[in-house]
């Protein structure tokens, strides 16, 4: 079924404003549970943590900081759900528009220290009740913030770029894809 969820996932994006992404197939499935991944660990960055995390989660994997802060992108939609993850909240004020607003709002407003329910450390904005985690925020840092403004500053630069490091995110250890089913 991953073919299925990489095709779902872009037309998703697509039909939430974001850019038209390519998808190919022939990806293969665990037959069984022994050949599928066997931890969650380390396939994503803590929410907790900032830069040097961030790297060791996706350099590794081929990704530079521009894909980092790129794909951090897709925090613009969607939310964090407490009972979950611990982190509870969502990115953007329209949390269902895939657009450049978790970067204009990134850059925009003011975030105040906050501890979830479930005793996780975020930011909370408190006019629009948004949140960013410490791992959105240390974008902010040099030199993930050039391309944070650089996305807030232009939309079509973070789809472009958005694009290129997703299809590389959802080809990653893929062979033999094709453009066909």
């Amino acid at each position: 079924h991953a073919d299925l969820w990489t095709l779902v996932a872009n037309v998703a994006i697509e039909t939430m404003g974001g850019p038209a992404i390519p998808t190919k197939f022939g990806r293969k499935d665990a037959a069984t549970s022994a050949e599928s991944v066997e931890s969650q660990v380390g396939r994503l960055p803590d929410g907790d943590k900032g830069c040097p995390h961030l790297r060791e989660i996706f350099h590794p994997k081929g990704f530079s900081d521009k894909d980092i802060v790129a794909l951090s992108g897709a925090h613009t939609v969607g939310k964090c759900h407490g009972d979950r993850s611990g982190f509870d909240g969502k990115w953007t004020e329209n949390h269902l528009k895939f657009d450049n607003s978790y970067f204009t709002e990134m850059l925009s407003k003011e975030y105040a220290d906050e501890t979830t329910a479930a005793g996780c450390p975020q930011k909370k904005h408190a006019a629009s009740g948004t949140i960013m985690l410490i791992s959105d925020l240390a974008l902010l840092e040099a030199p993930f913030r050039e391309h944070v403004e650089l996305y807030a500053k232009d939309q079509e630069a973070f789809f472009k770029d958005f694009v290129t490091v997703w299809v590389k995110l959802q080809e990653n250890g893929c062979t033999g894809l094709r453009d066909t089913l």
